[in-house]
């Protein structure tokens, strides 16, 4: 037996092929013919063997015909000229009385893939169209398919499409589906399959013919038909409300996205929908496929987007089971997180807190990153558990704590207390670089708190030459300088040697940088360093917790059952890399996120609220005008809203009002008063909580009773558009109150007269009522916001929805 593999082996081959006697013997021959393919299947090259096995499709046996059929068909493209030879035994069995032997000629027809074979290709294609046999029908649909792929210059004859439209009647309900692909890749350049009403009815009443997969094709195509009244849209949503709680996933998911689509209009609709597919998205996260499972915990988080109380009681069936993988224990996580409650908080606490000591490090991270999301709510009872991880004294567990404990005390103050207490010790447990970065920084910000700063600060500078991580040597550069400037006696000699060090000794640039700065710093001195580094010790955009606000279903329904969910990371899932608090940056290369090409300010305008443009958005709003949506996200940083909003004030003020406003220019600029004096003297947290109420999120606001007051906020608004497209945009806003409270008092209850004559007292009227006058514009809240891309309706609609939530806040006040 020659070599496997060889050269010898091939030839072998050959030899068997062409011998008369095995020719003969059609077993035999079957058994030759199939060693070449396993040969051709381990990665052998047979390519030499093409022209006998050309040969060897001569035959009735249907079994030797499908073997030789994948060996041609793999070798085609490398023998062009020999594959001439095997068309006209293809289409001689395209007329075989048999329908398997037609359907099979016809399918590796197409697979050959030679543009040099079209030609032959066409006609028993058109043949296979109207043949009896539904499964050369199947073959020949999708062929057709194939052929605008192999040229996809050439066009269709137009009766062919004509055909493909014909046959979506056909009995066979995989010829319809099949004729369904056929024409939108055929006609993709024209937006693919057109459906209009009665296409729409038939291939709804035919729905439950078809396979799971052909379910989903039926579904998706059918998100383009638009209802045409409103009673024939509750018919087409009564006949998909079986396939709504259907078993198979993929046919749910692909119902409630056509459902999502067609009641854009009718959110209570929407919602009920939601409710519905509940028990199927449960069923399908304790589906056996791990995949399956977690495409519906992505799904599921989606939709809790919007319905946060939608599977709270529920709770218990995302609890993380021993054997799963980490990826699925990480959402389900992160769902727990969403769905906890005054009543089963503790036990949601209880179940994580054990999947702390997961043998997978990711898995006890994630799950001490979740408890302390929960803390943000449940603060004292998340603390308690995580203190209690402390003593475990595992480096993986202690790094997660103090970095939990970091974010923890940066959105709730009020824990920093206890955490101070907690930090005693914990250092030399942590081994990892995030880990020593999170307690430098927790030192630094409370180490007046913590009686053994110092100590512990000094075991880090005494360490610094061979630290290996620049993130720590910049960090402890910053504690040490923050230690300084509240515990100078302790501190001092340690930082002259790590400042020394630093700039003498250290090779990274940034460290020494930084070092070189905190040292002329110093020379400027103490009151002077003290501005720049006692900085804020929590988010001051965080003046009430109330929760994430529940954002519309018309946000994310479009990215239902695509991979957009299983991409998305949730906003509270954090990498734990990233460095102290105030310091984060916003990634501006992720979608959703890039907001420096949002606000074009090479386009400005600027909308007077007496223009014309103004007035006809305003006559226009008697007319019947699509919904208007706030929301809060993508989420936009303080950092991104300074310098947006700085770039759009420089470009205005280099354009002036003088300029011409041009038609499409998509920035706008509306500035506006509003009369709510009692506002300014409101409390932050009422303000943010009626702002968050309608999705408008305050990035900034200086505290009641000061002078002047401003709030800056923003918010994306959205909208169905002419053709039922809808259309977004990004509104920045400023509130600022400049002017005191008017204070009129009347002693004795008359008024005092000097005697002056009625001239004079004229005079004197006029003055006091220009007086009053000014007072009153003084009393006005100026309210001044940046819109892109233009949209007058959007921007009206949201002062009109500012104004009414500044004027109730004022009323209260009164």
């Amino acid at each position: 037996m020659p070599y496997l593999g060889g050269e010898d082996a091939v030839r072998e081959l050959r030899r068997a092929l062409s011998n008369p006697n095995v020719q003969s013997d059609p077993l035999r021959y079957r058994n030759t013919i199939l060693k070449v393919i396993r040969s051709m299947s381990q990665g052998i090259d047979v390519s030499g063997l093409f022209s006998e096995m050309v040969k060897a499709c001569a035959t009735v046996d249907i079994v030797q015909k499908k073997l030789v059929y994948v060996f041609l068909c793999s070798y085609a493209a490398l023998n062009p000229e020999l594959s001439l030879l095997v068309i006209n035994t293809l289409r001689k069995d395209c007329q075989d009385p048999n329908p398997m032997v037609r359907s099979l000629a016809l399918r590796n027809m197409t697979n050959l893939r030679l543009p040099s074979l079209a030609e032959y290709v066409e006609q028993p294609l058109t043949a296979g169209l109207r043949d009896r046999a539904a499964c050369v029908k199947r073959v020949a649909v999708l062929g057709w398919a194939k052929l605008h792929n192999l040229q996809p210059d050439s066009e269709i004859d137009a009766s062919v499409v004509n055909e493909l439209y014909s046959l979506l009647r056909d009995p066979d309900p995989v010829v319809m589906v099949n004729c369904l692909r056929a024409l939108e890749e055929i006609l993709k350049e024209e937006g693919g399959v057109a459906i209009n009403k009665p296409i729409t009815h038939h291939l709804l009443n035919r729905l439950k013919e078809c396979d799971v997969w052909g379910q989903c094709e039926v579904l998706r195509v059918l998100q383009r038909y638009k209802p045409q009244s409103e009673d024939e849209l509750f018919d087409i949503l009564s006949l998909l409300d079986a396939s709504l709680v259907s078993p198979h996933p993929p046919v749910m998911a692909a119902t409630l996205s056509l459902f999502l689509h067609l009641c854009s209009g009718l959110p209570a609709v929407s919602q009920a929908a939601l409710e519905r597919v509940r028990g199927p998205l449960l069923a399908a996260c304790g589906s056996a496929s791990r995949e399956m499972s977690f495409a519906a915990l992505c799904h599921i988080q989606l939709l809790l987007c919007s319905l946060p109380g939608l599977m709270g009681a529920h709770y218990k069936r995302f609890f993380c089971g021993y054997a799963e993988p980490a990826y699925i224990k990480q959402r389900k996580m992160q769902v727990l997180v969403e769905l906890v409650n005054d009543e089963n908080v503790v036990m949601l606490l209880d179940e994580l807190k054990g999947y702390c000591t997961d043998v997978n490090t990711d898995t006890a991270q994630a799950a001490i990153s979740a408890i302390g999301r929960i803390g943000r709510s449940y603060s004292d009872k998340c603390l308690e558990i995580l203190t209690g991880l402390l003593g475990l004294k595992q480096d993986h567990i202690t790094s997660a704590v103090v970095q939990t404990m970091r974010d923890l005390v940066w959105v709730c103050p009020q824990c920093s207390d206890t955490v101070c207490v907690a930090l005693e010790g914990c250092e030399d447990t942590l081994q990892d670089s995030q880990g020593r970065q999170a307690l430098l920084w927790l030192l630094g910000v409370y180490g007046e708190r913590v009686c053994s700063a110092p100590y512990t600060l000094e075991v880090f500078i005494d360490g610094v030459r061979s630290e290996a991580s620049v993130g720590v040597k910049m960090e402890l550069l910053t504690t040490a300088m923050r230690l300084f400037l509240c515990r100078p006696a302790e501190t001092q000699d340690m930082l002259g040697r790590l400042l020394h060090y630093c700039i003498e000794e250290e090779t990274d640039m940034c460290v020494r940088d930084q070092a070189l700065l905190y040292y002329r710093l110093l020379h400027c001195g103490i009151e002077e360093t003290r501005k720049v580094l006692q900085g804020r010790r929590s988010d001051p955009s965080l003046g009430v917790l109330i929760g994430r606000p529940a954002e519309p279903i018309s946000q994310w329904a479009s990215s239902f059952n695509t991979l957009e969910p299983l991409k998305q990371v949730t906003v509270e899932t954090e990498s734990p890399s990233r460095g102290s608090p105030e310091h984060v940056t916003f990634d501006l290369s992720k979608p959703n996120t890039d907001l420096s090409d949002t606000l074009s300010c090479s386009q400005v305008e600027e909308l007077h609220p007496d223009s014309d443009d103004v007035g006809r958005c305003t006559d226009s709003s008697a007319d019947v005008l699509p919904p208007l949506s706030l929301s809060p996200s993508p989420a936009l940083g303080p950092e991104q809203f300074e310098r947006l909003w700085l770039q759009g004030q420089a470009v205005h003020a280099e354009r002036g009002s003088g300029d011409a406003e041009k038609e499409e220019e998509e920035f706008t600029c509306l500035v506006e008063h509003v009369r709510c004096p009692a506002v300014p003297h409101c409390s932050p947290q009422s303000l943010q909580a009626a702002m968050q109420l309608l999705n408008i999120q305050t990035l900034a606001f200086t505290p009641p009773h000061t002078l002047p007051w401003r709030v800056y906020l923003y918010t994306h608004t959205q909208h169905m558009h002419s053709g039922n497209t809808p259309r977004s945009t990004l509104i920045l806003g400023e509130l600022l109150y400049t002017g005191k409270d008017r204070e009129v008092t009347v002693e004795g209850g008359e008024e005092e007269e000097d005697g002056r004559g009625t001239d004079e007292a004229t005079g004197d009227g006029a003055r006091r009522r220009e007086s009053n006058r000014k007072d009153e514009e003084e009393e006005e809240v100026k309210v001044t916001l940046y819109q892109q891309p233009r949209d007058e309706y959007a921007l009206r609609g949201f002062v009109s929805i500012l104004t009414s939530v500044l004027h109730t806040l004022s009323s209260e006040r009164e």
